[in-house]
């Protein structure tokens, strides 16, 4: 796949493809799926052996073998020794009865779950970063992992667990579900330049954010329905019934949606009292807002400067630090001239005026940070600077040295209103130049800060709250002020808050002032009540936006769906007709386009997407879902492209087959558990992998008529997760934040995750992958090389490789060493011989004892190199790392 940015550029550059329209014929995943019939024995075996015949399929597994297959498929962890024993008996009493008794103890074990999630998280391309250049962590993205795992664990119906990721917040809005399966819409990677340094109005944000929307809708569409809709973005699609009007109606369904972590409570109760608190508290302020109305016209100036007053003072001293100050948007050109300035009001007489530098280690610069090598200071009563204007500073000639972190001050005796700084000349960066200010402040003759608190304007700015936007520039910090002494204590905010209402009262007269100071007391009594709330917790997920400044990466579309159009060869810059929400034309049985009322909230476009993909007549998304599932058990798909069902997909090997497991699961209320029981059940499934026909091997070398059991090699979690379960170190703690086996270095900008440096003898570390912090940008080494999921990719089949790399990295990986020495610590404190403990290990790493001459060798390796290094062999074992 491309990267973003170059998929960006080609849209803009490539000449328009030759029209190549998609044949009308019915394609076999869009025709109705046929209504099940009752069959004589199970499903997967009718089907199967009939395809199959006259070949005979492999004999049975034996029961050891099949309890590692279960365990693997269903928990992702080997069996104890006990249980395989335990098994083994019963097996051998009634193998069909034992089989669904192992079958549904899995099912219902946690561990199930946690399995399960990992190969739909690898679909939906989750991580916990947001990739691309900076990579900057996601500290909330954990809560759509843990509702996936309660999801499949609780064995949610199917179409209520689509709902949910889609459009939880308006199907389900007290849910606590509904607002954590959002995190699926904005699972993907997110570009934080291309969003929050960049406007939305100028192409590369237009750009950025048609490329977000493209990622939802690509999601959304590749994981529920198997189809690769993102190729009509440019023209129609050339092989499958999807117009560039389809692709464009499925993003305004998403128009609206942004990304950023969405405060919800987890506990009903409380969320009930939020709901009830917050309610009266907004009809309150309605009310508030009524009364003070009629002041704003003549005392708008003074209270605007009060109200940024007592924001500023009461903002918390630490969170002042991390303000850097005024950025302007990012230029390709350094002879591209950015202004800033400050409104004091009125017309002031100053006496002096102070720049301040920033600091930010972006690219090594450090101290001057954006400092402009030339620039000039003005002031001027008028806003545009076009008269009247005073030359404070002119160091547009030449180049000013950059004062690093050293306050720049100019003698400024005049009178006026507005004070301008203009970078003639920007900074250079790295590949681009900008203009940053940390701090601008215009002194009396008494030395006070006129400009603290004054509104800020600019030509342009990066609005990327806390640390760049207008607003810092005359918040009082400055790299080397002194943060506690600019918070200022209760009493100052009281007194400024005593001022306000004095101003505002002798505006509104008596009668308004004193409702408006029942008003305010009964608001004091709601925010103490929510004060004793706990504080809500947050996930990142797909949400919107009703605010403005402080919500990183979003332009101003206050929760209201940007109009989309339909883009001449997916140029943004030539919008064609407008979009209207909808899906694809393609399913005949359902609508294409959905009957939306305007005035309708942006949540009804995702609630309408979401119910006709879960619409029982939609036959893409009950096969879609059965294909995965069985993927997973048989190593491959009935069709072998789980994540495209298109003409460029495969075919089914077994469609009356797969029609009639997706027929069966849509009409049991697409019950996980009651589906994966069907398929595990099966002799198909039970059947020998090592069993060997010559004929059919030559007839079906891929073996996709099933004539035997796949061999299977286990995933990176796996491995990794049995290798801490047979040592006794894995840490069974479900669900909360991910743990984090790097160590990061310079997190303000590009953050470095250091594998190296982390101690993987913390038992923090021990717990199972589904937990690991997923980095965009950096994969943890090893389990790379163990072919695990790259989360910046829609992953619907893993590559499987087998290398000598591979034995290498686990062989010599610390972990490996770590669980080695304590699975030899534990055998030590065991009673008996060194056989005994070798006979343990094996019992335990491989569910079987050792045959003689295993282990006459394995003590004999014991006895030269030691036990620990003697568990580092067995678990690097094919045998190990294998579900046969």
């Amino acid at each position: 796949m491309l990267p973003r940015s170059l998929a960006a550029a080609l849209l803009l550059s490539l000449p328009a493809a030759a029209a190549a329209p998609a044949t009308k014929d019915p394609w076999w995943s869009l025709l109705p799926i046929p209504p099940p019939t009752p069959l004589p024995a199970n499903p997967v075996d009718h089907f199967i052996r009939a395809a199959l015949a006259p070949t005979p399929p492999a004999p049975p597994a034996d029961p050891r073998t099949l309890i590692r297959r279960l365990s693997y498929d269903l928990t992702g962890l080997p069996p104890s020794h006990a249980e395989t024993a335990d098994f083994i008996s019963a097996f051998n009493t009634n193998p069909d009865a034992a089989t669904a008794a192992l079958a549904d103890r899995l099912l219902a074990s946690p561990q199930y779950g946690e399995r399960w999630a990992r190969h739909w998280l690898d679909a939906v391309h989750y991580g916990d970063t947001h990739g691309y250049d900076k990579d900057q962590p996601r500290p909330n993205a954990w809560p759509y992992r843990d509702y996936v795992i309660r999801a499949l664990n609780s064995d949610k119906p199917y179409a209520r667990f689509v709902s949910e990721q889609l459009a939880g917040d308006a199907l389900f809005p007290d849910s606590r579900d509904g607002i954590e399966a959002l995190g699926f819409i904005s699972a993907g990677p997110w570009d934080l330049i291309g969003h929050a340094e960049v406007p939305e109005d100028k192409t590369d944000g237009k750009i950025a954010r048609h490329l977000d929307r493209d990622d939802m809708v690509t999601n959304a569409m590749s994981t529920f329905t198997s189809l690769t809709v993102h190729c009509a973005q440019c023209h129609d699609h050339k092989f499958d019934p999807v117009s560039a009007e389809d692709y464009y109606s499925l993003q305004a369904v998403f128009a609206a949606v942004d990304r950023a972590d969405r405060p919800y409570d987890s506990d009903p109760a409380t969320a009930a009292t939020r709901r009830a608190l917050t309610s009266e508290e907004s009809s309150l302020k309605s009310r508030e807002a009524n009364l003070i109305a009629p002041a704003l016209p003549r005392g708008a100036d003074s209270l605007a400067a009060l109200d940024k007053l007592i924001a500023d003072s009461r903002q918390p001293a630490a969170s002042l630090a991390a303000q850097a100050g005024f950025h302007a948007t990012i230029s390709d050109s350094q002879a591209s001239p950015k202004w800033v300035q400050i409104d004091l009001a009125r017309p002031t007489a100053f006496t002096t005026t102070i720049l301040h530098p920033c600091h930010d280690d972006f690219a090594g610069i450090g101290d001057g940070f954006g400092f402009p090598p030339r620039f000039k200071v003005e002031a001027s009563n008028d806003p545009d600077f076009k008269q009247d204007v005073v030359t404070i500073a002119d160091h547009s000639a030449a180049d000013f040295p950059n004062p690093k972190i050293t306050a720049v001050s100019f003698n400024s005796k005049t009178t006026a209103r507005f004070v301008r700084v203009t970078a003639t000349t920007l900074a250079h960066r790295q590949k681009d130049y900008i203009f940053a200010l940390a701090e601008l402040e215009i002194l009396d003759a008494a030395g006070h800060n006129l400009a603290a608190g004054a509104p800020v304007s600019s030509l342009d700015s990066v609005e990327a709250a806390p640390r760049w936007r207008r607003s810092n520039l005359t918040d009082r910090w400055y790299p080397g002020a002194d943060a506690a002494a600019l918070a200022a204590p209760p009493a100052s905010i009281a007194n400024l808050e005593k001022a306000r209402l004095l101003i505002v009262e002798s505006l509104i007269g008596p009668a308004a002032a004193a409702e408006l100071t029942t008003t305010r007391s009964r608001l004091a009594e709601l925010t103490a009540q929510l004060n004793t709330l706990p504080p809500p917790s947050r996930v990142y997920c797909g949400t919107v936006h009703h605010g403005s400044g402080t919500f990183t990466g979003t332009g101003p579309n206050g929760g209201e769906p940007r109009p989309i159009h339909v883009l001449s060869r997916g140029d943004v810059r030539r919008p064609g007709p407008p979009a209207t929400p909808g899906a694809i034309l393609a399913v005949k049985s359902l609508p294409g386009r959905f009957s939306i009322p305007p005035d309708a909230p942006e949540g009804a476009r995702r609630a309408a997407l979401a119910n006709w993909i879960t619409d029982p007549a939609n036959p893409l998304t009950w096969r879609s879902i059965v294909n995965r599932v069985w993927q997973h058990h048989f190593g491959r798909g009935l069709v072998d492209t789980p994540g495209d069902f298109g003409r460029m997909g495969g075919l089914p090997s077994h469609p009356a087959l797969l029609d009639w497991l997706a027929a069966d699961f849509r009409d049991h209320g697409g019950s996980l558990k009651r589906l994966h029981r069907i398929l595990v059940t099966s002799h198909t499934y039970r059947q020998s992998s090592s069993h060997f026909n010559p004929d059919a091997a030559s007839s079906d070398p891929e073996n996709r008529l099933l004539w035997r059991m796949n061999r299977r090699k286990l995933e990176a979690e796996a491995v990794r997760d049995s290798l801490l379960a047979v040592s006794g170190l894995l840490n069974p703690a479900m669900g909360g934040p991910a743990f984090q086996d790097f160590v990061v270095l310079h997190p303000e900008h590009s953050p470095h995750y250091e594998y190296q440096l982390a101690d993987l003898a913390n038992p923090a570390l021990h717990r199972r992958s589904i937990y690991r912090f997923l980095v965009r940008s950096k994969p943890q080494p090893w389990m790379a090389t163990l072919d695990c999921a790259d989360p910046s990719l829609l992953v619907d089949r893993r590559t499987q490789t087998i290398t000598p790399l591979q034995a290498l990295a686990q062989l010599n990986n610390q972990l490996t060493f770590v669980a080695s020495s304590h699975f030899a610590s534990t055998l030590d404190s065991l009673p008996g011989s060194l056989s005994d403990k070798i006979r343990e290990a094996f019992l335990r790493t491989l569910q079987r004892d050792p045959s003689p001459d295993e282990l006459a060798t394995t003590a004999a390796y014991a006895k030269t190199h030691g036990l620990a290094n003697t568990c580092r062999v067995l678990l690097n074992l094919n045998e190990f790392n294998f579900a046969d």
